[in-house]
């Protein structure tokens, strides 16, 4: 039997948009998801969108090189699961 690859973060398949005072699953998977894209990062994975999953996602934007607005919307999602699938960091 193959092995079958272990995802790093498995809360939710929904991708809502989020912003501060946002919670749940979704940003419990967005907060496991920038703390494997960012150095430096060890966000508490507690589904709360607080000032300091914020100051993350604005962290990952401009790293990312994608508009800062410390949104999780389709494009922070998309930069989100690309970075915390590859085997480097954002920044």
């Amino acid at each position: 039997m193959p092995d079958t690859p272990t995802q790093r973060c498995n809360f939710t398949n929904a991708r809502p948009t989020l912003k501060e005072g946002s919670s749940g699953d979704a940003v419990k998977q967005a907060q496991c998801y920038l703390n494997s894209s960012l150095t430096g990062t060890a966000l508490l994975v507690d589904g709360q969108f607080g000032p300091i999953t914020d100051a993350a996602t604005r962290r990952f934007q401009q790293c990312a090189g994608i508009i800062v607005d410390g949104v999780i919307g389709a494009q922070t999602w998309s930069f989100l699961t690309f970075w915390s699938n590859s085997p480097g960091f954002v920044c």
